[in-house]
């Protein structure tokens, strides 16, 4: 890949629903980057609402830039834009494989 490697590499980690559960029982933020509504309609117990459609506007203001975040969302997919631009500002993300339907799937607990 020689000197475009690095414009290929991913600036964050993906682990699984189980995972992200046992970081956020020892403190771990958990982010739903889902809407309002989804989020609204069931979302992981303790996770906060951060719109991906708002994100650019108030993570700097909502995130904590000191602590490693956990991002979700209903699938994965929207989690991992969200983690990509939060990663190239410098923020550790985790990005939530399979999102909230993996989440429910594995009968963690919903809010």
């Amino acid at each position: 890949m020689g000197i475009f490697s690095n414009l290929f590499k991913k600036k964050f980690e993906t682990i699984t629903v189980e995972a992200a559960r046992e970081l956020q029982q020892q403190g771990t933020l958990l982010f739903d980057v889902r809407e309002t509504g989804e989020f609204k309609s069931g979302h992981a117990a303790g996770a906060r609402s951060l719109p991906l459609s708002s994100l650019r506007t108030r993570f700097e203001r909502e995130l904590p830039k000191e602590r490693d975040l956990l991002i979700i969302c209903q699938s994965g997919a929207r989690s991992a834009q969200a983690c990509n631009f939060l990663a190239s500002q410098g923020y550790k993300v985790t990005n939530v494989s399979g999102g909230t339907a993996a989440w429910r799937r594995a009968g963690l607990p919903i809010s």
